[in-house]
């Protein structure tokens, strides 16, 4: 199984990051929606559709809304972030509720539903994160992979309240207190950087700590959609690491959001 996660990983750093800061414009958006929309294929799974061939109707839906949203330009496709900023309060009440409000989303099609207002402001997120130049889209990168490192290691030596232990008993509220920390002296870091003054300095700090703690319910989301169907990876498309979702799962709570702060804010 190592072996077969450092091989996976071997060709897809480069490619992702090649992709991600190789690419600009059109190449770009077409590079991040085909990543979204592998993930979709997942989700669709996650919904309960288990048939490979019906998974692609959702997909082709998505890839619809994600085109026109791109007609209309990108920089004016904001509505996406705004769905998503709701979309990810009413994720917030379903995973604290996790499983006494499993009635209220357990349906294929409001499974369906909750996957568009997840990835669709992903893609729209990434693309305008992009085009407002590739540092910062590098910093909320650098902010999820932050979070899961300084989880991980204050989680293994401290940990000891659990966070979510009906969703996903591992993760505890100290690590979450670890990856808060390290986020925070990355914004400090990226503040000095870029030379902000001392209000955006103090926005970025803000807008990166309520990110950070959005991206941790990212990935219990996922967690939650899984444990409700059973199984233990979105899919075998990355072999060793699971699938794409299990790969961005933070990412598509963070990216969207920190997007719309940046717009708003920075």
């Amino acid at each position: 199984m190592l072996r077969q996660r450092i091989i996976t990983a071997a060709w897809l750093a480069p490619l992702a990051l090649a992709g991600l800061f190789g690419l600009e414009g059109a190449a770009f958006g077409l590079f991040t929606a085909a990543i979204v929309l592998l993930a979709a294929w997942e989700w669709a799974n996650l919904a309960g559709i288990t048939a490979p061939a019906r998974r692609l109707l959702p997909v082709a839906g998505l890839a619809v809304l994600m085109a026109l949203c791109w007609s209309s330009g990108i920089a004016l496709a904001t509505w996406p972030l705004w769905l998503g900023a709701l979309g990810w309060l009413v994720n917030l009440y379903w995973v604290t509720g996790y499983p006494d409000r499993l009635s209220q989303w357990q349906s294929t099609g409001m499974r369906l539903a909750m996957g568009l207002w997840v990835l669709l402001p992903t893609w729209v997120g990434f693309n305008l994160l992009r085009d407002s130049g590739a540092v910062w889209l590098l910093f909320v990168l650098l902010l999820v992979w932050g979070a899961d490192i300084g989880a991980y290691f204050v989680g293994r030596a401290f940990g000891r309240c659990k966070l979510a232990p009906s969703v996903s008993p591992g993760k505890t509220r100290e690590g979450v207190a670890g990856g808060l920390a390290v986020t925070a002296v990355l914004a400090i870091v990226f503040a000095l950087w870029q030379g902000l003054g001392l209000a955006s300095g103090l926005a970025l700090l803000g807008a990166t700590l309520l990110v950070t703690l959005v991206s941790v319910l990212g990935d219990l989301l996922e967690s939650m959609l899984k444990r409700h169907r059973g199984i233990k990876d979105s899919s075998q498309l990355l072999p060793g690491h699971g699938g794409v979702l299990d790969r961005i799962d933070s990412l598509t709570a963070a990216v969207p959001l920190f997007a719309l702060l940046h717009g708003s804010l920075l």
